[in-house]
């Protein structure tokens, strides 16, 4: 018998804020964490701004001992660990110290192997001085570094995996612990991903000029998702997490429940027909939609709020006519939407946990973020729906259903529709 899931815990490290409280805060004013970044500019990128956490020592020794952080140089760990904790807190659950939890696992994604470590180690052995890298190295350039960290502090005995699946990690991970749970393969799963800072993981994207190269002098301005004078994305960084766990165990420990994950889908559009290696397959992205309808048994005229993948790339007018069709829903009959990268910066494999945090946070208290720097709406984004559903002032407004989707480099997609838990 399939079992319904609910998330109880989160936690987040964002260029707005690295709790939970700061960050639900920054959404509601509407708060910017777009800076700008001296050494972007100094190494000749065309965008010299970007969304970085501001993490201080005090929080980092909260999460990591002085013997763990020796020869330590992984900002996506960094971010994952302090994100993963926070949520396993806010959850109210125990680290279990006499031995395993074997009810409790993670699925934690990241886009790259800890950059910063691997380019230290590579001068190092290049130096001939192979026997310096320490006995730390290997965890942390792992692709499942992030969940073997995670995993050894929380004593996780059920399935301790890492997914990456480029922009769409965060949401196929909540998705990846959901199927487990339902199934009765575990009662508890901490879901989320992460993504290093820096240059060394910025450069590709400004390459293929796919960042915006205008706005160095007005950082807050620069994020423009909808946007009819958006120039390309803002890059970011950080971690969302959350802990999904069964219904009957929330209840049977008497947990706070934030909401319920109904069901969702994920699929790729396999780069045929108008789908590439960056390019969405509309088709895909429609099927990824109608089929997380189903699969959740939501109808799309109850969708109340979408929060959506919308980067500040060309491609944003065309997501919203995908949604529209799979909806069958436009103009003042289109739910709410929002884009948290206006806010926040394109956080890459960290985005879709970063907001499905900002997304849950919306159907528990009630609110829409206000979508930033789209005053001047795209004409292809108007032709489809009416510029009210694109909030730009915080609107407290009662929601019980939102859809959060992400869609990533290799035509790859996400969809999850969650519910307002109403005891």
């Amino acid at each position: 018998m399939e079992r319904r899931v609910v998330i109880t815990g989160m936690g987040v490290v964002a260029p707005t804020a690295c709790s939970l409280e700061g960050f639900e805060q920054a959404l509601r004013a509407g708060r910017s964490g777009i800076r700008y970044q001296p050494e972007l500019e100094a190494l000749q990128f065309s965008c010299c701004i970007a969304g970085k956490p501001g993490l201080d020592e005090g929080l980092i020794a909260r999460y990591f001992d002085p013997l763990e952080l020796r020869g330590f140089n992984s900002s996506g760990i960094t971010y994952g660990m302090i994100a993963g904790m926070q949520a396993w807190e806010d959850a109210g659950l125990p680290v279990n110290l006499d031995g395993p939890d074997w009810d409790s696992g993670t699925i934690f994604g990241i886009g790259s192997t800890s950059v910063e470590k691997f380019r230290e180690a590579i001068y190092k052995i290049d130096e001939g001085q192979v026997r310096r890298l320490g006995s730390n190295s290997v965890p942390q350039v792992m692709a499942s570094g992030i969940s073997a960290y995670l995993g050894g502090k929380l004593g996780l005995g059920n399935q301790v995996s890492t997914n990456a699946s480029a922009c769409t990690t965060g949401t196929e991970s909540l998705l990846l612990c959901y199927e487990r749970i339902k199934s009765g393969r575990a009662e508890r799963m901490l879901s989320g991903s992460t993504s290093d800072s820096g240059p060394y993981i910025w450069a590709g994207f400004d390459a293929m000029k796919v960042c915006t190269y205008r706005h160095n002098d007005q950082p807050e301005r620069g994020s423009r998702p909808m946007s009819a004078t958006a120039s390309g994305f803002v890059p970011g960084s950080g971690a969302g997490a959350l802990v999904l766990e069964s219904m009957e165990s929330a209840q049977r420990r008497g947990a706070r429940i934030y909401a319920e994950v109904c069901g969702g889908n994920i699929n790729s559009g396999g780069q045929r027909g108008e789908g590439s290696m960056t390019a969405p397959n509309p088709e895909a992205v429609q099927r990824c939609i109608t089929q997380a309808l189903a699969d959740a048994a939501i109808s799309p005229g109850v969708v109340d709020a979408i929060n959506g993948h919308l980067t500040a790339t060309t491609k944003d007018a065309l997501e919203i006519q995908n949604w529209c069709i799979a909806l069958g829903r436009k103009g003042s009959d289109f739910p709410y939407i929002g884009a948290l990268k206006s806010h926040i910066g394109h956080c890459l494999s960290a985005s879709g946990s970063i907001e499905c945090v900002a997304a849950v946070l919306q159907l528990q208290k009630g609110f829409l973020f206000p979508n930033l720097n789209c005053e001047d709406l795209h004409p292809g984004i108007t032709e489809w729906i009416d510029a009210s559903r694109v909030p730009q002032q915080l609107m407290e407004k009662e929601l019980n259903i939102l859809a959060k989707a992400s869609f990533g480099f290799g035509d790859v997609n996400a969809c999850v529709l969650l519910r307002r838990y109403a005891a």
